[in-house]
């Protein structure tokens, strides 16, 4: 693990946190999107990935395409469904490791370049634990209708699926509880000028505690 500050940013899904980690970035801070890192090893590939490997022994082959992608419907159905926590806890186990690995070799090459901050966009932040490898977090959050509408648009997906898939997750008052900073992303708040906050408020500490 490198020694760049890392911030932690968390929210629930439709929340935005891509947009925020593109104002971060804008701002000097580049991010790492564990949700990337999760698509690029379970991406279309010559040979399974490790990770793919992992996941088809524990859900058995149907979670894998021929070209070796992660069949995402497949393994949505599994772990959104109802009475789904178990596979959702084995998916996180499993690929939590892997993504770890990977953000670790990523954030090394970014303090390489010359980066002291480094954003940490992980929505499961604090269930995979990399929330104690965060100096700072910041949690971004949204209304339900909005989050629901962004969800819909994103991933083609049913209202229905959209709010089951948030009924999933920690909720966002508690998100904001754990963390150090919020963003409202409502579509209204300016966001560049928060994160200008949160920024301005690190670097005042030293980017120590």
């Amino acid at each position: 693990m490198s020694n760049a500050v890392w911030i932690g940013l968390c929210g629930r899904s439709g929340s935005g946190k891509g947009y925020v980690s593109a104002v971060f970035a804008a701002l000097g801070v580049p991010a790492i999107d564990t949700d990337a890192v999760y698509r690029d090893m379970t991406a279309p590939a010559a040979v399974p990935s490790r990770c793919m490997r992992d996941l088809v022994e524990a859900f058995g082959p149907d979670v894998m395409r021929a070209d070796h992608s992660l069949n995402r419907r497949v393994m949505a159905d599994l772990v959104f469904a109802p009475g789904g926590q178990q596979a959702r806890e084995v998916l996180n186990r499993i690929t939590h490791a892997h993504i770890w690995q990977e953000t670790c070799r990523r954030a090394d090459s970014l303090h390489r370049l010359g980066h002291r901050f480094i954003l940490i966009d992980a929505p499961l932040l604090f269930e995979s634990g990399f929330d104690a490898h965060c100096r700072y977090t910041v949690c971004v959050t949204a209304p339900d209708a909005i989050c629901v509408t962004r969800i819909m648009a994103r991933d083609g997906i049913s209202e229905t699926d959209a709010r089951r898939r948030l009924a999933s997750q920690i909720s966002a008052e508690d998100l904001a509880k754990r963390c150090d900073y919020v963003i409202v992303n409502d579509g209204i708040t300016p966001v560049r000028e928060q994160a200008e906050r949160i920024l301005t408020s690190i670097q005042n500490n030293g980017g120590t505690e």
